[in-house]
């Protein structure tokens, strides 16, 4: 593990709130790397399950309605499994909560979803680095947005907002146990409909340096 202590910046984020491009933009100013879908990558190439697994579960909850229904019942984050559960939810899950560890241990970076807030505050992880950050916005900015993006029209905007952040809800409180839009669980929450995504990325930048964090 890397003596430095890494500056790691988690960025939970409603789909259609600009947090992708807040983090590729601040990543970009301070000179470190983003991740997003390439934790996806390395996590296929570390532990040999093709891509499409993960991509399948990327943020979204596991097939055990157990979990869903007791909200203190969660997957345990122990060592993944090569066994015959390998592609299950539950084991991807792991697999992917390993490589974050690794990715916060080795460099200062920012990390988009996955639950990365939870999995590096955990007591049985040493990040003193963390900072945790979560963008969201109303409804008509998140639609607008999605618009902008995936170039679809105002209901299918609409429908995708709805869709995706129900997903990633239910995917947080699946593994976590907590709730995703519980404001407690993160450092500086951010409303991008008040502010441009320039303006967003400077004022986390700011954050970090009132917090006297070195990058």
């Amino acid at each position: 593990m890397n003596d430095k202590k890494n500056l790691i910046i988690t960025i939970g984020r409603q789909y259609g709130s600009g947090g992708r491009i807040v983090g590729k933009a601040l990543a970009a100013e301070l000179g470190i790397h983003f991740y997003d879908e390439e934790i996806l990558t390395i996590t296929s190439e570390q532990s040999a399950v093709g891509e499409v697994f993960f991509r399948l579960a990327d943020e979204k909850a596991g097939g055990n309605l157990l979990y869903k229904i007791v909200s203190g019942l969660k997957p345990q984050l122990g060592k993944p499994s090569t066994d015959a559960d390998i592609v299950k939810p539950e084991n991807l899950f792991r697999f992917q909560s390993q490589v974050i560890r690794e990715l916060a241990s080795e460099e200062s970076c920012i990390i988009a979803g996955r639950c990365a807030d939870y999995i590096l505050s955990r007591k049985d992880v040493d990040c003193p680095g963390l900072v945790k950050i979560f963008v969201y916005a109303d409804t008509e900015t998140l639609v607008k947005r999605a618009m902008e993006v995936d170039n679809v029209d105002e209901k299918e905007a609409a429908k995708r907002v709805k869709k995706i952040n129900r997903e990633r809800k239910e995917y947080y409180r699946y593994y976590t146990g907590g709730s995703w839009d519980d404001w407690n669980n993160y450092d500086l929450i951010i409303n991008t409909g008040c502010i441009d995504l320039e303006q967003t990325a400077k004022l986390i930048k700011d954050y970090i340096k009132l917090r006297g964090m070195d990058f």
